[in-house]
């Protein structure tokens, strides 16, 4: 569940590692799993801690660049770099060596020191035309030394190489690049609804403009407090009739006309 659940839900990941650690805490792989699980939850003292019980259990070196990103996490990047120059790095598969390799170049960077970060990363599987599972980490991470060091040409030929190696697209180089060129992106779906809701407040706008028009004109024809306001003088016919709205004094007229003209025919 640490597995399947630690890139979507890291916390409910967390959670399950903390069963699993008081169920089998004596185990190489629970406690290696909580490591990984509360590194993805960014604490990073429990993570250490895990991860060193796992090294002692099994005595592998393979968490070692894990265990050194862990001292990066809690603020100690010189902890990092000490952890770098160790006899266990060169005990490291290719992979773990580039990480670590990558681990150190961020130690530098966390210290300000952006041209030894560049030099950290450096080396002959950067240089390789060959793509493995690291290529486009390595290249990305260089990349994004060198626009941080304001060495933007060389950073835009290495976002641009990252995107040849990325062939899951799992990292943001082509988005990166694209800034770089002064691209700007603009989600459509997003551009339509800000639209449909433009054209909702222009309909509404209007139907206020309306409206407080046509409130205008009744406050400026029945405001009897207007100094301007000029009653209207009711007829003789309309004097019997008790006026309830505009709508009853035009038929109450229209009767009284029927009823005259009946008369004078009688």
């Amino acid at each position: 569940m640490v597995a399947r659940l630690i890139d979507e839900d890291p916390e409910q990941a967390y959670a399950y590692s903390r069963i699993a650690l008081r169920l089998a805490s004596r185990v190489a792989a629970v406690r290696e799993a909580a490591g990984f699980a509360a590194y993805a939850t960014q604490k990073y003292s429990e993570a250490l801690a895990e991860f060193r019980a796992a090294k002692r259990m099994t005595g592998s070196v393979e968490l070692w660049p894990v265990m050194a990103d862990c001292e990066r996490g809690l603020g100690r990047p010189e902890r990092a770099l000490a952890m770098a120059g160790e006899p266990e790095v060169q005990k490291l598969d290719k992979a773990g060596q580039v990480e670590m390799r990558l681990v150190a170049a961020g130690a530098r960077r966390d210290m300000g020191q952006l041209d030894a970060a560049i030099v950290t990363l450096q080396s002959p599987e950067l240089a390789s035309n060959s793509v493995q599972p690291w290529t486009a980490r390595l290249r990305y991470a260089y990349a994004d030394a060198l626009l941080a060091a304001g060495r933007e040409d060389e950073a835009r030929e290495w976002f641009a190489k990252t995107v040849e190696a990325d062939k899951d697209g799992s990292m943001d180089a082509s988005d990166r690049l694209a800034e770089l060129d002064g691209v700007e992106f603009v989600d459509a779906l997003a551009a339509d609804e800000s639209d449909d809701v433009d054209d909702e407040d222009d309909e509404q706008d209007a139907a206020e403009v309306a409206a407080a028009e046509r409130a205008s004109d009744q406050a400026e024809y029945y405001d009897e407090d207007d100094e301007e306001y000029e009653p209207l003088e009711r007829s003789a016919a309309d004097a019997d009739v008790e006026v309830t709205d505009e709508i009853a004094v035009v038929e109450d007229e229209d009767e009284d006309q029927d009823d005259a003209q009946g008369r004078d025919k009688g």
